[in-house]
């Protein structure tokens, strides 16, 4: 459930990750903020309410924790599935690559 509405953010926000403008890690922290940030209306809502603690320094740097030992198990799947994501995004932007795109003329 968590995982599908993590999907659904990041392909709603597909366009910048192909445009190079963001990163699947940096969209990870911007759906856990918008969830803890606002009521819990559902069951995924609450889980991560009572599983991630999201932390951010002045620069704006982000730190997630989980506060159990499921919430790290929860954070560790999401961080994985946005890297999967991302590379899945770079394996279809290589496809119609060639070697000679590549090199350092």
């Amino acid at each position: 459930m968590i995982l599908r509405e993590f999907s659904k953010y990041l392909q709603e926000r597909n366009d910048e990750l192909i445009s190079n403008k963001t990163t699947c890690n940096k969209l990870l922290c911007e759906w856990i903020k918008l969830v803890i940030n606002k009521n819990p209306k559902n069951h995924i809502d609450k889980i991560i309410h009572r599983e991630i603690m999201l932390a951010e320094n002045p620069l704006g740097d982000f730190f997630i924790v989980g506060k159990s030992e499921s919430g790290r198990v929860l954070v560790n799947a999401l961080y994985n599935f946005a890297l999967s994501y991302e590379h899945y995004i770079m394996s279809k932007w290589l496809l119609d690559k060639k070697p000679e795109d590549f090199s350092k003329e």
